[in-house]
């Protein structure tokens, strides 16, 4: 077992009493049953599921249009079906708790545009009229409705229009480029698009509408596309439809409080909601389907419980439109909560825009990815702020080392809690993440999430505990997806997720994790992408732990490159500023070599300009991997860097 590093922070009795997770647990045991701690509240929410997610349901106050009896049909990973008798809308979830909000429940900040904010008032007439266009084109309930957008109102507004009527919302960054929003959009068909049409990326104009007739003529599904301003007369020269020029509408009678008429679609607990997509990295991306009311209900429990947002409070997720994770952070305006948006480079006035946005905003939770909280270390950057509402950063993306933990307590505030959060995807959720009753340990997530029956395996599927193995879920939750588009047999569906134990009808994530005895979780990286010299298998986070620390390191990659019967640890380093490569080396294989073992000491290392990365933030080893053995990379529009592979070509034997 990894030895666990001491408490780097603890809840006071103050913040364990306030949470909306200790309330649960009271209210739990008052209705179930006494549930003296943590501990005792997860075991229940796993043993007994049908009562756990009835009473999140009901304490995190989802609106029913219909509430059926049952709760779970089916217990078996593949036939389970939550809420079957049950009817709700996603958009009326999400609207509702706001609506009579008079302080801004949506903010926008972006690079080259002015500070914009919605009332709960502005936001839910906005929706009413760009839902009344929808109808008036007869789009019905499974029409799917599409985005190419940038992280801003606009992208929030045409998500629930189209939800509140029951149609399937998909969406990308519009940086995925041509190629890359076709793999995506032409699979799934849509009705109408939307796309914006310039925006500022570190001071460079972009401008998504130059490729809109060979976008539009490749999805003959199309009926209307529509342009969406994000810059200041970028649409001035554009003949077609705009956004701005359908929320102008005014035709519809407002109420005595001054809101316009929205109805809201009653759909079944399991009919599709949202169409995310894999990275695609190996091949085109799956297009992942998953329900309104799992997507509803695990958001609700992630948002409210283990994040404790709730209303009056505010959160600010760097994201894209492109990465589930904009999905999630919508979702915070069902617990009443407003969102803080920004689209644009970090890199503007030394990494400060961010921060800048959560000092002005007095935003309560701020999240991020390990990659940018590395490039303020590396940049020796402090911000200069109080931070008087912050109470949570949250991570994810990749696994958060401990060296970020503690700079983040050094220099951006000692009370604050750090939650990992690991998931995907996949499940539009997490698995593991913050939990506001628990000390906080550098490098480890802090609990399993409520609900989620994870679980350590090893190769011949035994359970573990302590010992690196593969993350499964062994009982049916949520957020599982309804399935893959096009799929109608499900084959591709069950081999993504459940083969590898094969005759187990388990979830097997393909992330490499050792879950400790007291249930926090250390991420060693993908399973797939583990090395294994010499049959023993490692994670490559364990070998980014080390390099990360160095500051003449700005980042790295490992791969595994086949050796006759084994690998060969290669990796590779893009530095903060020139230095004695020879002598970095020599310290860097000293330091791996006594911090993990001889095994993790890479036999190659090479200095590269860059690492490439896909757009929602993940290192890509396979990619490495595959441009080292000039072998096809896939997708390389899933990249925000593809260019970058170009070095790695052929790179091992140049030396």
């Amino acid at each position: 077992m990894e030895t666990s590093q001491a408490a780097i922070w603890k809840p006071n009795s103050d913040r364990i009493t306030s949470s909306r997770m200790y309330s649960f647990l009271r209210e739990i045991s008052a209705k179930r049953g006494v549930l003296p701690d943590w501990n005792s509240l997860y075991q229940w929410s796993i043993q007994k599921p049908e009562e756990f997610w009835s009473d999140v349901a009901d304490s995190t106050k989802v609106i029913w249009q219909k509430r059926g009896n049952e709760v779970l049909s089916g217990d078996s990973m593949f036939g389970a079906r939550w809420f079957p008798e049950s009817q709700l809308n996603y958009a009326e979830n999400l609207l509702s708790p706001i609506k009579h909000s008079s302080q801004p429940v949506l903010i926008s900040y972006a690079e080259g545009a002015e500070r914009r904010t919605w009332t709960g008032q502005e936001l839910w007439n906005d929706v009413a009229r760009l839902a009344a266009w929808f109808k008036s084109l007869y789009i019905a309930p499974g029409d799917r409705i599409a985005g190419v957008l940038v992280n801003g109102p606009e992208a929030v507004i045409a998500m629930l229009a189209a939800t509140s009527i029951g149609a399937i919302w998909s969406s990308c960054s519009p940086d995925f480029g041509v190629s890359g929003i076709l793999d995506r959009f032409s699979q799934i068909e849509p009705k109408i698009l939307f796309i914006t049409s310039a925006y500022l990326y570190n001071g460079k104009r972009i401008e998504p509408l130059l490729g809109l007739r060979e976008i539009s003529g490749s999805l003959p599904s199309l009926i209307q596309t529509v342009a969406v301003e994000h810059l200041k007369g970028s649409t001035q020269r554009f003949e077609g439809l705009t956004l701005g020029s359908i929320l102008q509408d005014h035709s519809s009678a407002k109420d005595s409080e001054g809101y316009l008429p929205l109805a809201f679609e009653p759909v079944s607990f399991g009919a599709p909601l949202y169409i995310l997509y894999s990275s695609g990295t190996t091949g085109k991306p799956k297009c992942i389907v998953h329900s309104v009311g799992g997507t509803l209900l695990q958001h609700k429990k992630e948002l409210s419980l283990h994040t404790d947002l709730g209303e009056g409070d505010k959160l600010f997720y760097f994201t894209t439109c492109g990465w589930m994770m904009w999905n999630w952070m919508v979702s915070a305006l069902s617990v009443g909560a407003s969102i803080v948006t920004y689209d644009g480079a970090v890199v503007l006035e030394a990494n400060d825009i961010l921060w800048r946005i959560v000092e002005q905003e007095n935003v309560n939770v701020f999240g991020t990815s390990p990659k940018f909280i590395s490039s303020c270390m590396k940049a020796s950057y402090i911000p200069q702020y109080s931070f008087s509402h912050l109470k949570t950063i949250l991570s994810t993306g990749s696994p958060l080392p401990s060296e970020s933990y503690l700079w983040v307590y050094d220099r951006v505030k000692p009370n604050v809690q750090i939650a990992s959060i690991s998931g995907g995807t996949d499940i539009i959720s997490c698995f593991m993440l913050g939990n506001p009753l628990l000390d906080v340990h550098p490098g480890e997530i802090q609990s399993a999430g409520l609900g989620m029956a994870i679980e350590s395996w090893n190769d011949k599927g035994q359970r573990v505990q302590g010992a690196k193995a593969e993350l499964v879920c062994v009982k049916p939750f949520p957020s599982m997806p309804i399935g893959f588009w096009n799929d109608p047999s499900g084959e591709k569906y069950k081999d993504a997720y459940f083969s590898f134990f094969k005759d187990r009808q388990v979830w097997r994530q393909g992330d490499w994790v050792s879950i400790q005895d007291y249930g926090s979780v250390i991420v060693y990286g993908r399973s797939d992408t583990t090395l294994n010299p010499g049959g023993v298998r490692i994670g490559t986070a364990e070998i980014y732990r080390q390099t990360e620390s160095f500051p003449e390191i700005q980042d790295s990659i490992v791969v595994g490159v086949p050796k006759g019967d084994d690998v060969m640890v290669s990796l590779f380093i893009k530095l903060t500023h020139a230095v004695d490569e020879e002598d970095l080396k020599t310290r860097l294989k000293k330091r791996i070599r006594a911090e993990l073992t001889p095994r993790h000491v890479p036999e190659l290392i090479y200095v590269v300009h860059d690492i490439p990365y896909t757009r929602s933030g993940k290192k890509v080893e396979l990619a490495v991997l595959n441009a080292i053995l000039g072998l096809p990379i896939g997708n390389a529009d899933a990249l925000v860097n593809p260019e970058a592979l170009k070095e790695y070509m052929g790179i091992i034997g140049k030396a």
